[in-house]
This record gives C-alpha cells, sequence and structure tokens, in this order.
C-alpha cells in the first residue's frame, strides 16, 4: 500500500493521503466504515498505523465522513477496541473483495461492536444535524460496525473491491452507477497504470 492516512481536513466525503512521492490525493472508499481501513492493519499494514493513542481516533472522526461537531472521548481501552474492529474489518473486506469465505472470528468483533449503543443524532431548531453531547469511542465503533453490516448486506456487497495496482492495497466500494471503478483514485492509481500502459505502447 504506498499511502499513509489523511493529514488534512476533509471537506467532501473521502479522504486526503499522501504518497510516497508526497503528492496528496482524494480517496473516497464509499463507506464510513471503510474509511478506517487506511490507518494502519494487521501483518504487514500495522506499519502505516496511526492510532497511537485516544486522540488520534477523536481526529479521524473528525475527518470521516460523520458530519461535523461530535464531542467525543475515547479511552485506551476503546483506542485498543478501534484497532482490534479495523483489522477484523480490514481482513473481512479483503476476503469479501476477492470472493473468500468470511471467517467468524472476524464476523464476531464486528457484531460485539454492532450491539452496543451507537452516537445520537439529534435534530436542533434550525433544521441542522447536531450530535448528543458527551459521545463516547464506544458509541463510534458501534456506529462504524453498523455501518459496516449495512455494506456487507446491502446492495453494494458485489461491488466491495481492491484497488487493481499491483502496489496498492486500498479497499472500496465502488457507488458509481456504471459499476466500473478498478482504482483507489483516478489521479492516484489510475494515473499511474495510464503512464505505464502508454509507455508500454511506446516502447520499441
Amino acid at each position: 500500500m504506498s499511502e499513509r492516512p489523511p493529514e488534512l481536513p476533509n471537506t467532501s466525503p473521502g479522504l486526503t493521503l499522501i504518497s510516497y512521492e508526497g503528492t496528496p490525493y482524494r480517496f473516497d472508499p464509499g463507506a464510513l466504515c471503510l474509511e478506517l481501513l487506511p490507518t494502519g492493519g494487521p501483518g504487514a499494514f500495522a506499519r502505516f498505523e496511526v492510532l497511537h493513542e485516544p486522540a488520534d481516533l477523536v481526529t479521524w472522526a473528525g475527518r470521516s465522513r460523520l458530519p461535523a461537531g461530535l464531542d467525543l472521548t475515547v479511552s485506551e481501552g476503546e483506542l485498543a477496541a478501534a484497532r482490534a474492529l479495523r483489522d477484523a474489518l480490514f481482513l473481512l473486506t479483503a476476503d469479501r473483495a476477492h470472493g473468500r469465505p468470511l471467517q467468524q472470528r472476524h464476523l464476531d468483533i464486528v457484531n460485539a461492536a454492532a450491539a452496543a449503543p451507537s452516537l445520537v443524532a439529534r435534530l436542533t431548531p434550525d433544521g441542522t444535524h447536531a450530535w448528543a453531547p458527551g459521545a463516547s469511542g464506544t458509541q463510534l465503533l458501534a456506529t462504524v460496525a453498523r455501518d459496516a453490516i449495512d455494506l456487507f448486506t446491502g446492495p453494494y456487497a458485489d461491488r466491495i473491491r481492491e484497488c487493481a495496482a499491483h502496489d496498492c492495497s486500498l479497499l472500496f466500494v465502488d457507488t458509481s452507477r456504471p459499476g466500473r471503478r478498478r482504482w483507489c483514485a483516478m489521479e492516484h492509481c489510475g494515473n499511474r497504470a495510464k503512464v505505464r500502459a502508454h509507455r508500454a505502447r511506446k516502447a520499441p
């Protein structure tokens, strides 16, 4: 995976990632639960870990597609649970993308997180979205886990994919109408593939 997690605030769904070359680009994985995956991962992906302390999870939530204004407090235990949920989701999503059976131990982690109370949304007098104060990391993870269940059981479950680039492991759900998305981002891996194809055509 040639990416590291977002460093800039987001103004639209998706994440701002930075390539190894230092170039920022937008990556929209298509679902809240999949936005958690670039923060690290199991095995070799642990080198991308950015959830080192509770404040890091709070920062991630503020950069996610969740509406702004979340009053969130995260404990050390909830941070560890976030990493465990992320790793389980990473493996489940990769298995789904490649047509492999889903592992029960990973499903158990997602289902346990989803069983907790989720974040509480409120409607304000001026008709805007707000969050109930005092949200916890456990509520955040329940919301992420329920989003994953909706994704895996919903109409786009068959469109969960891994970027087609040989050196990129970013996972996404293709919510486009044509359903032909292959790349994490056209401006990143898609353009690199186009350049390689152009060079191959020009080669003697």
